[in-house]
């Protein structure tokens, strides 16, 4: 198995592509650890699940945050793994009609909340060699036209870079950080904007391959990412997108 006696955080795991994650990564071997705020889905999603545990938590809270990583220590002795992947979509809307209160909830889910998680698991994963992939999007590499969520697109875009400048600082530490960048997958966040056919097939034109994304495409894409396959892999960023960056 991949991940024998690895183990791993999986943030936003109660759902879509984190739940996912987590199940692939337990499937492997790997001491799983879901976290999200929303205590009562991810106890139920644990139970779908091998070898994990929900441990709830906002990624808003650092002290959440941290008792979040402090517990995973204290229950399994070590940090392997971390997947950030928790985050939220925005309503779409042109950027004179966003508030400051929603750009800052966006902002500080997506990139801050990343910040808090990465913060708090370094110290652990310096011992371990251990390693880190972001989830970002296709939002964070190229522009979208009538795509304007724009506080989502710079999460997703300084999430990238971020992914680079942390490769870099704690590589003399063996820790990797590599990155993924989903095009359109089906989930629970996406669904509301693939209501109709009309909004479907405009979603499957986007992408060359012919469909839209599974949550066990990136999950598949993860799973290379944390394991020794990729042992000489850093700072990589990844389109898990169906082609949808060519365009």
């Amino acid at each position: 198995m991949k991940l024998s006696g690895k183990v791993a955080i999986v943030t936003g795991g109660s759902r879509g592509i984190g739940k996912a994650v987590a199940i692939l990564l337990a499937q492997n071997g790997a001491s799983v650890v879901i976290t999200s705020k929303n205590k009562t889905s991810l106890e139920n999603a644990a139970k779908e699940m091998k070898n994990a545990i929900a441990i709830s938590g906002d990624i808003r809270s650092m002290t959440d945050v941290e008792n979040v990583v402090k517990n995973t220590f204290e229950t399994f002795g070590k940090v392997d793994i971390l997947v950030n992947n928790a985050g939220i979509f925005p309503k779409v809307k042109p950027l004179h009609e966003i508030s400051e209160e929603e750009w800052n909830d966006v902002i500080d889910v997506n990139l801050t909340g990343q910040f808090r998680f990465t913060k708090a698991a370094i110290p652990y994963l310096m011992k371990t060699n251990g390693c880190i992939v972001n989830v970002s999007s296709d939002a964070g590499l190229k522009s979208f036209e009538n795509f304007e969520a724009d506080a989502y697109t710079a999460s997703k875009g300084a999430l990238v870079l971020l992914t680079k400048a942390w490769a870099v600082e704690y590589a003399k530490y063996k820790i990797r950080v590599n990155c993924v960048c989903p095009g359109i997958v089906e989930t629970d966040m996406t669904r509301p904007y693939l209501g109709t056919e009309s909004d479907r097939e405009m979603a499957i034109a986007e992408h060359p391959i012919g469909r839209i994304g599974l949550p066990e495409d990136v999950a598949k894409a993860i799973l290379y990412l944390v394991s020794d396959d990729s042992s000489w892999i850093t700072g990589a960023i990844l389109p898990v997108d169906g082609g949808i960056i060519t365009k």
